[in-house]
């Protein structure tokens, strides 16, 4: 596995052999993941050298979604909940550019906070903004199909 440039949360980026490993890891770990207790698992490093780990049921999920981003050869970063995020990572995040997210902080549609100079966005209340912005976008386009429906415009 490769890391990209991002020093201070590195993503992975998997190489072919991560990703063939990861797709087969993935097909053995989905049939699991509605498992309630967890997943006893194996692990060792060669012949008469192996443990068992059990893992919670939550981390099952997680791996599965992650074994399955990396088979598709997609760069992968963890972020803890409670981290915080400069404005340039939280543009990266949203797919939007970093004055756009100042700006958003400044209308304080988004909250941060200063360090200094500069601005940090908690994970959370990102991700809590971006939830928002996605059911907002749903809720605009249900209503130009409503609207596009009773014009007969052929939706």
């Amino acid at each position: 596995m490769k890391l990209a440039d991002a020093p201070s949360r590195p993503s992975v980026i998997p190489t072919e052999e991560d990703r063939q490993i990861a797709r087969e890891a993935s097909r053995l770990f989905a049939p699991h993941l509605n498992a309630s207790q967890g997943l006893s698992v194996r692990i060792g490093d060669g012949p008469g050298r192996s443990e068992i780990a059990v893992l919670p049921a939550a981390a099952v999920r997680f791996l599965v979604e992650l074994l399955s981003e990396m088979a598709k050869g997609n760069s992968v970063t963890m972020i803890p909940i409670h981290a915080e995020l400069t404005t340039q990572e939280a543009a990266n995040l949203l797919n939007v550019s970093r004055p756009f997210v100042v700006g958003l902080i400044e209308e304080k549609r988004l909250p941060a906070r200063k360090v200094g100079t500069h601005r940090r966005i908690l994970f959370s209340d990102l991700m809590a903004f971006k939830q928002q912005i996605d059911r907002d976008r749903v809720t605009a386009l249900d209503e130009l199909a409503r609207q596009a429906q009773e014009l007969n415009m052929g939706y």
